[in-house]
């Protein structure tokens, strides 16, 4: 008899946007809170992993921000007639993205993912210290500030091309700031489909709307801040 083939009946860990609709997640994607953690001068410095929330092996996120079971939906973006129109450019990250080189690094910088973190403006600046990279410190903090930008806005790299990254599991943080809940925190590479079933560029680092204001949306573009 005929080995028959294995069959791989694991489904893919994903995010759906629904139309109009909740973020649906798929597969048991852990959710957690990410606490940003701030200096004494409110200056945005790292961040503490929160809480884990329970959640089912399917979920639904809200993506309007009139939820009052957030973070999940509860069904308010049908009487709120939420827009989630999807806004954002389909250009890969390189392929926009402007480039600073250093002696030590290069920097990546894409500004349409830019949510107002603040991460890279602490001391010197994530680009000052790129550009003054031969300096062991100065490489210690692009590297940091870098790594910190949630949004993956920015990226550094060595001068051999290779991607310096924060390792991240398949995972979604719920981004806690001084000022209120932020955005959506998707990590580690998950794959990502529109309400129209194209695939976004899957990154390892990417902050989704929750407030339902954006106007880069499904992204966050800091305006849960106004």
């Amino acid at each position: 008899m005929a080995n028959k083939k294995k069959i791989n009946l694991r489904k893919e860990k994903k995010i759906t946007i629904t139309k109009d609709g909740p973020y649906l997640v798929s597969e048991g994607i852990p959710l957690a809170k990410d606490i940003m953690v701030c200096s004494e001068d409110g200056s945005a410095v790292g961040w503490k992993k929160g809480k884990e929330i329970s959640t089912e092996e399917t979920y639904a996120l809200c993506r309007c921000g009139q939820s009052k079971s957030k973070p999940f939906c509860n069904g308010a973006h049908f009487t709120s007639k939420f827009d989630g129109s999807e806004t954002a450019s389909e250009e890969k990250y390189l392929d926009g993205a402007e480039k600073l080189v250093g002696p030590k690094l290069v920097l990546t910088d894409k500004g349409e993912f830019c949510n107002h973190s603040g991460f890279c403006t602490v001391g010197a600046g994530v680009w000052d210290a790129t550009l003054d990279s031969n300096n062991p410190k100065s490489k210690k903090l692009a590297i940091k500030e870098a790594c910190n930008c949630p949004t993956g806005r920015l990226a550094v790299w060595d001068k051999n091309g290779k991607a310096i990254e924060p390792k991240h599991k398949k995972s979604i943080g719920l981004i806690e700031e001084p000022e209120g809940p932020g955005a959506l925190w998707v990590k580690g590479k998950i794959p990502i489909e529109s309400s129209c079933k194209k695939k976004y560029e899957t990154r390892n680092r990417m902050c989704f709307c929750r407030c339902g204001k954006s106007s880069n949306k499904p992204f966050c573009d800091g305006s849960h801040l106004e």
